[in-house]
């Protein structure tokens, strides 16, 4: 059994410190505290304090997981706010923009606010992925591809495979097709419950379509199609198999 880690050393007895004998019974090193009383209650209340201690965190967290849970769907509620048009008007009391891009920059700040305030939480990381999402729909490439390269590290590997996602999809709007290539294929090594494999190769497939790499493209959705022919991503490969684009 290894010494419990301290951050402050237990008082030596006039006769000399406690050893802890690893090699002894459990019952003989309890009896030796029990002879020590002095050490006893002083090890009894560093138990009471380290349950404090973690209740307090604990209740903390908890605290700060709500708020950041609260603080990300205001900014969701933003980000999904309506666009207002001379055709489609919305009620007067409805928040809306007047375009999409509009929209990315309010929401964007919102998105940082909850990132730099609750990094450590769950909506935290939602929210540093979402801020590079709306940094790239609102022209801010640069910024975006910063953000989305620190959320695509994140332990959470649904939120880094959606950021993977969105670097390719950045890359592949500013004609950086092999950085493109690169974030799809970590995604079909590594796929998520969220970005499964077949859609990040549906979206390399086409692309390559796009760039008029019509073989490429094939090999692809062959794959998709052999590999799982039951799901939907396989279903979509069978259609482009068959399609004009497969002549």
């Amino acid at each position: 059994m290894d010494t419990p880690t301290r951050t402050k050393p237990l008082a030596i007895r006039e006769d000399g410190p406690l050893a802890v004998n690893t090699n002894s019974s459990s019952t003989a090193f309890f009896d030796r505290i029990q002879n020590n009383r002095a050490l006893a209650i002083r090890l009894a209340v560093a138990v009471v304090a380290l349950v404090v201690i973690a209740s307090v965190f604990a209740f903390v967290s908890s605290h700060r997981a709500e708020a950041a849970s609260s603080a990300l769907a205001e900014a969701m509620q933003t980000y999904d706010a309506p666009i207002a048009t001379p055709d489609q008007p919305v009620p007067a009391n409805m928040k809306s923009f007047s375009s999409l891009e509009e929209r990315a920059k309010a929401a964007n700040a919102q998105f940082a606010d909850v990132a730099n305030k609750y990094g450590s939480t769950d909506a935290g990381r939602n929210a540093l992925y979402l801020q590079g999402v709306t940094a790239m729909q609102a022209g801010q490439n640069a910024s975006a591809e910063e953000l989305l390269k620190k959320s695509s590290d994140s332990w959470n590997h649904d939120i880094a495979t959606l950021s993977q996602m969105a670097l390719a999809g950045l890359y592949r709007s500013t004609a950086r097709e092999s950085l493109a290539i690169e974030q799809y294929n970590k995604v079909i090594a590594k796929p998520s419950t969220l970005v499964p494999a077949g859609l990040a190769q549906l979206e390399l497939a086409e692309m390559y379509e796009a760039n008029g790499k019509q073989a490429e493209a094939k090999k692809i959705y062959a794959q998709i199609k052999d590999k799982d022919p039951k799901s939907a991503s396989a279903e979509i490969a069978t259609q482009k198999l068959s399609g004009p684009s497969a002549q």
